[in-house]
């Protein structure tokens, strides 16, 4: 072998060495971002079942409110609710009996 090839193949080496260096670097920085992005989607997915848990809990907390509004008063003597909502049952089938008799 001539030394200029010689002197050729070592001058290589270092850079081999470094190219080497660089590839494994990127590869860990690859499984890095893949983990990264892997959480983030993982963190995307719980956000969205928590915050579907919590519509359910506020339906169920306002069917909470509404069994409570159905409920007798155990006191009959206290004075009805002053907000103004009260339930009214209206007999349409007797209304509709009144009024084929009249006609």
């Amino acid at each position: 072998m001539r030394a200029s090839m010689a002197a050729s193949r070592q001058s290589q080496a270092p850079g081999a060495i470094a190219s080497a260096a660089a590839t494994a670097k990127l590869l860990e920085k690859k499984k890095e971002y893949e983990a990264v992005a892997a959480l983030e989607r993982a963190s995307a997915h719980f956000l969205k079942r928590i915050e579907d848990i919590g519509e359910d809990f506020d339906v169920i907390a306002d069917a909470g409110i509404v069994s409570q509004r159905e409920q007798p008063t155990e006191d009959e003597s206290a004075p009805a609710p002053t907000t103004g909502e009260r339930l009214v049952r209206v007999p349409i089938e007797e209304l509709r009996q009144t009024e084929s008799k009249t006609t």
